[in-house]
């Protein structure tokens, strides 16, 4: 490429190639029907200390899924009375995100393609379901639904996505210097980072 021609940003395929391996449920992936907890208490997605966060709830299921539950609440509106996209989004994404207590892996989103299929009102409690489906290399290629008036209800959002595994150096590197001392001064937390440090 010479220097005049533009460069462009390579974009992360949703679909896993023909290499790709199915996952694998790591030995010590938390049992099924054990609640996750939150993986930071001030994550907007799954955190408790956030006050206007979505408080969502993740629970390990067979294989590599997770399902989760959040409640939308007045401060997720958009439209008046009905869920902010971004929000939705967020909630794919977080329990995207989950799965990778299955895997024992510590990753990020890489890539999330969502379709909004209907809307969803204040007050719905929307029920999630995930599940990796192919592991590459870094790459965890994932999908999860969002389903409302109960887990076998119509849906309402839909999602695939890529997550890309890191190192915990990855947020220490790149966070806010306090909010990462204070991370790593909780035992919890140090744990459960930890706890991902070492894959088999």
């Amino acid at each position: 490429m010479s220097a005049a021609e533009p460069q462009t940003k390579q974009t992360t395929q949703l679909t896993p190639p023909a290499d790709a391996t199915a996952p694998v449920r790591h030995p010590e992936a938390p049992a099924p029907g054990e609640l996750l907890g939150a993986h930071y208490d001030r994550c907007f997605g799954c955190g408790g200390e956030q006050p206007h966060g979505l408080h969502l709830e993740a629970r390990a299921g067979e294989g590599v899924r997770v399902s989760a539950e959040f409640t939308v609440k007045e401060a997720h509106q958009g439209a008046p009375g009905l869920a902010h996209g971004g929000v939705l989004a967020t909630a794919l994404d977080e329990t995207l995100g989950s799965l990778n207590w299955m895997l024992h892996a510590i990753a990020v989103t890489g890539r999330l393609e969502t379709d909004f299929l209907r809307p969803v009102p204040v007050g719905t409690v929307l029920h999630l379901d995930a599940e990796v489906t192919a592991v590459h290399g870094r790459k965890i290629y994932s999908r999860a639904e969002g389903r409302i008036g109960g887990p076998d209800g119509p849906v309402a959002v839909r999602a695939q996505a890529v997550f890309i595994e890191v190192k915990v150096e990855h947020f220490i590197d790149n966070g806010r210097p306090e909010e990462i001392r204070a991370a790593m001064a909780d035992p919890d937390q140090l744990r459960r980072a930890r706890a991902f440090e070492v894959n088999p």
